[in-house]
């Protein structure tokens, strides 16, 4: 048998450090899995997966083999497949022997399949990115938001149909020649072409973005950056239990995001959003989303913020109303573990 040990991110401050640096860079979760096989055995069948997969080995050997798609249709597929015999392979387009420190890449969709040899077991962690993050999955986002938009705003779109449709298309007419068909045809063509003035695309982004935060391991900090961010401030224990610590934020105090990629501002019916991933798990989805309601008006000092990255700003140019504003914001910030300082506000 092989052993797999799901999400070791989660007991493993190399892989957490590791994926979290992978994730910004793909704009996209990445997980990891770590197999160990005992020599002379297979863990599974040969099979596609529906992500782009990194098999770093780390103890051991393991004789792999690659495949290329089969057809058309298994190119980049959305799912991974059901476990495949021999016989439906045809010939790998790589055959290899990964040793401890050698990396394998295998594209979605590509067949694999990997077995230890004799003399010796193998441990590697496979890395895996890119998970339903096509187009096609973008599009299953946007389209029914722009399909909505255009219900709400253009009456074409809400006409009723003809009330004799059903009579002349359909399967078993589409051979038919009818002019009712034809402009039918094109009424349909003509309603979806409209359909993308409706599209809202920074809607739909800001939504996946959001799924994407929700997915995201939290940021693994520096130690310079912990000293400069609110987790430099030493716990104070008073009746039993944790008290506030005073956060002495000024006007002269100079601040930047932890990192670029760990907000996102939302527009919701409910009001503006601000989802963050530094108060995540880094066990998959325990926690729920972490987000708070935003005032609007503070929506441009976010965005300076995101376009100021990695500089530091001072809290005085905040483009807040008031001073009162900049700085209650940027404690707000300073306290989700958002922001740092450029200077450490606490002695530990």
């Amino acid at each position: 048998c092989s052993l797999r040990l799901l999400c070791p991110q989660a007991f493993s401050p190399t892989v957490w450090h590791f994926l979290s640096i992978l994730q910004e860079q793909f704009g996209s979760m990445a997980g990891a899995n770590t197999y160990l096989t005992p020599p002379n055995t297979q863990g599974f069948a040969p099979h596609y997966d529906d992500i782009e997969a990194f098999v770093l080995q780390l103890e051991g050997k393991k004789h792999w083999r690659v495949y290329s798609p089969r057809t058309d249709a298994e190119v980049l597929p959305q799912f991974s497949s059901a476990n495949l015999t021999q016989a439906e392979l045809g010939e790998p387009v790589l055959e290899t022997v990964l040793e401890a420190g050698d990396l394998l890449y295998f594209p979605r969709g590509f067949i694999h399949q990997g077995n230890c040899l004799p003399d010796a077991h193998s441990l590697h962690i496979t890395v895996s990115s890119y998970q339903r993050n096509s187009w096609g999955d973008f599009l299953e986002k946007l389209l029914p938001a722009a399909l909505q938009m255009a219900l709400e705003e253009d009456v074409e779109f809400r006409r009723g149909l003809p009330m004799d449709y059903l009579r002349y298309m359909g399967v078993a007419n589409s051979d038919t020649v009818d002019a009712r068909r034809t402009a039918f045809v094109e009424k349909v063509q003509s309603l979806i072409k409209k359909l993308v003035d409706y599209a809202p695309i920074d809607a739909a982004v800001d939504q996946r973005a959001k799924s994407f935060l929700h997915d995201c391991l939290p940021p693994v900090l520096t130690q310079s950056e912990k000293v400069q961010s609110v987790y430099g401030f030493p716990a104070r224990w008073q009746d039993g239990g944790p008290c506030n610590v005073d956060i002495l934020i000024t006007k002269d105090t100079e601040v930047r995001l932890l990192r670029h990629g760990i907000v996102r501002l939302c527009n919701e019916e409910s009001g503006v959003m601000l989802y963050y991933t530094t108060e995540n798990s880094r066990v998959y989805h325990k926690e729920e989303p972490k987000f708070f309601e935003l005032d609007p008006e503070y929506t441009d000092s976010i965005e300076f913020l995101l376009s100021s990255y990695p500089n530091h700003v001072s809290v005085d140019n905040l483009p807040c109303e008031t001073l009162e504003e900049k700085i209650s914001l940027a404690t707000l910030l300073f306290e989700k573990g958002i922001l740092i300082t450029k200077k450490p506000l606490a002695q530990v």
